[in-house]
Parts: structure tokens; C-alpha cells; sequence
């Protein structure tokens, strides 16, 4: 399951600076390659829609930065998808879904099954990565979608590229 380390390579190739994330399991090796990256600045976040603040602000002062979040955290993100969306500014989102393969937590369910609908509606341009191939070209693929279209762009992680969770 080394998929990310093709997110971590986009990154690079695209200069992201900024890497804002609520702790996730999905996106853990991910962090733990931004937080070690001396070019990189990996900042924690308590809510998932303080990522969008301060990303707008990475991008008004030069920087281009990305959102790591799990599908839940969509959610509370929703209103202010409408900064960037008003504004015009870049914003690469990369999410860990839940929700769908072997999802053991009914509570995720219906944001798993709707979010891709809920991302375009908020003016988002998205695409699933299902399997380890998918990951490089698709990562790229959103960062160049944000950066060269000042947009917002979503590349959703599909669960069957993390470990079947459990209650235990």
C-alpha cells in the first residue's frame, strides 16, 4: 500500500509548500513524508474548513498548498468551498474515502456515497483513484487542474487503496 508515496512525488514536481490535513489513518505515511519535507510546511488543523483559509492565504502570499482530509471532513467544508469558488483560487484537495468498500461505520455512509455529487455541485473538478495506478498520474492531474485553472479540484482516494477498518 505505497500509493502515496506517488501523491508525495506530485507534490514535489508541482511545488506544493503548504500541506494542511486533519490527523487521518489513510493519508498517515503521507504526513509523516510532508512533516520530514525541509521544503515542505505540514501544518495540523482542528476542523477540516480551516485548511481552505489557510490555503487561501498560502496562495495570496505565494505558496501553493493542499488539502488532505477524509470524505467526513467534506462535509464540514461545504460552505467554505464558496471562498475558493468566489475568490478563484487554487485549491487541491486530496480525500481519503469512506463510506464504501468493506465500510464498517454506518455514520459514513452517506457522506462515501454522495460526496463526489456534493464536490461538483461546489464547483469542484474530481477524480477517483481505485487502484495503486491510478494514484501518480491522477495526483498530477488534480494539482495541474487547480494550478493552472485556479480552481478547485478533488482527487478522491477510493477505499479499497486503505486497510479494511474495524470497530477494534
Amino acid at each position: 500500500m505505497e500509493w502515496w508515496t506517488q501523491i508525495f512525488d506530485a507534490f514535489k514536481q508541482a511545488d506544493i509548500r503548504q500541506v494542511v490535513y486533519v490527523p487521518d489513518a489513510g493519508h498517515a505515511s503521507l504526513i509523516e513524508s510532508c512533516i520530514k519535507d525541509k521544503n515542505m510546511r505540514a501544518i495540523a488543523l482542528t476542523t477540516e474548513e480551516e485548511g481552505i483559509a489557510v490555503l487561501s492565504g498560502a496562495w495570496l502570499g505565494g505558496e501553493r498548498g493542499v488539502l488532505l482530509m477524509q470524505s467526513s471532513g467534506v462535509g464540514n467544508c461545504i460552505n467554505m468551498l464558496s471562498l475558493a469558488s468566489t475568490c478563484r483560487f487554487p485549491l487541491a484537495m486530496f480525500v481519503t474515502m469512506r463510506g464504501q468498500w468493506h465500510e464498517f461505520n454506518p455514520w459514513q455512509t452517506a457522506m462515501g456515497q454522495t460526496l463526489d455529487d456534493h464536490l461538483k455541485l461546489a464547483g469542484a473538478q474530481t477524480l477517483t483513484a481505485q487502484t495503486p495506478d491510478d494514484v501518480g498520474p491522477m495526483a498530477a492531474a488534480t494539482l495541474a487542474q487547480a494550478f493552472t485553472g485556479d480552481g478547485m479540484s478533488a482527487l478522491l482516494l477510493h477505499q479499497r487503496l486503505m486497510p479494511v477498518k474495524t470497530f477494534e
